[in-house]
């Protein structure tokens, strides 16, 4: 799948490790390359034709329809709110904006995704999954259990395809912006994709992460900010004073895109609109979004942080889902 730019680039979307089967992704030999340094040789990665808007929703409500099923057979607690909240984003750049091939996951011209709000992890498999990273089955068969590769926060020794272990909260943004200024060192022309938790910008080491960023000029890294302002047991401005919450990644000198996070049309607009990656500038595209969108009893519920389902509530949080839909699309 693939997409062009406004300025004519193209971009693609979209088990325990030695098992045979299609659970964990098997890397390839890259092929090679005369291309330019630092300049985006896409051609490759062509898949065919790229998913339209409605597509990329069906693929949404098959993520969340999947997550809730999968919480309805996990014995332990999901994350199930940040989940719902980010499936959106999650669709948007597994199948759309991310350069990645699920056959060759070594491909150094690859682009890089880490989760830094890496509780959100089973959502990220399901999606990679969808994909064709691994099978959804595996995870259902496997996660969290004891040596399972799918684990309640990602693990790159443990799931290849992973690009970081993550889960320490304020962790993942310096992780990328150490990754984007290899990749600028060596020429590379790669993005680098970091997904945030609005509530772990509070961390310091965010800011850090955001002013060497800037003073780097790295505009091969784009961070994605999940924005459903709420924390584990409270509402984020009840804990910290994020607002002018735009302002200050513009203050670190930041591009800043502002958008809806559940609708899909707006989030490939902004994947579409984003600037070179050779420019100096990251760019930051914080996504307003709902905690536990899509079933009504758990959006915005502080409860539902994380939680299971038994057999009752599975079927009334699928009711859910399926009214939400339909509400949408009239």
């Amino acid at each position: 799948m693939w997409r062009a730019s406004p300025a004519g680039r193209t971009i693609t979307s979209a088990g325990r490790p030695g098992e045979r089967d299609d659970r964990i992704p098997r890397s390839s030999t890259p092929q090679s390359s005369t291309r330019r340094p630092g300049v985006r040789d896409d051609a490759v990665w062509l898949e065919g034709e790229r998913p339209s808007v409605a597509e990329l929703e069906d693929r949404a409500f098959e993520l969340r329809s999947k997550l809730l099923h999968l919480c309805g057979t996990y014995e332990g607690a999901v994350h199930i709110g940040g989940d719902l909240s980010a499936a959106d984003i999650f669709t948007a750049l597994f199948h759309y904006g991310l350069r990645v091939d699920p056959h060759d996951i070594s491909n150094p011209r690859r682009d890089r995704f880490l989760l830094s709000k890496g509780h959100a992890a089973v959502c990220m498999y399901i999606a990679m999954s969808m994909r064709g990273f691994f099978s959804y089955d595996g995870i259902v068969e496997t996660y969290g259990k004891l040596d399972s590769a799918y684990g309640m926060h990602p693990c790159k020794v443990q799931l290849p395809g992973v690009e970081a272990s993550t889960g320490s909260l304020g962790h993942g943004l310096p992780l990328a912006v150490g990754m984007a200024l290899s990749a600028r060192h060596r020429g590379e022309a790669h993005r680098v994709v970091c997904l945030l938790g609005d509530g772990e910008t509070g961390e310091g080491s965010v800011w850090e992460a955001a002013m060497a960023a800037r003073s780097n000029e790295l505009g091969n890294l784009v961070a994605f900010v999940d924005r459903n302002r709420q924390l584990m047991t409270s509402h984020a401005e009840e804990r910290v004073a994020f607002e002018p919450y735009p302002d200050k990644w513009r203050a670190f000198g930041w591009e800043v895109v502002e958008t809806d996070g559940h609708d899909m049309a707006a989030l490939v607009k902004a994947i579409d609109d984003l600037p070179a990656s050779d420019s100096d500038r990251p760019t930051v595209v914080i996504c307003e979004t709902v905690k536990g969108k899509g079933v009504d009893f758990m959006e915005r519920n502080l409860a539902w942080h994380a939680g299971s389902l038994g057999a009752a509530d599975l079927e009334r949080a699928l009711a859910a889902l399926e009214a939400s839909r339909q509400k949408e699309t009239v």
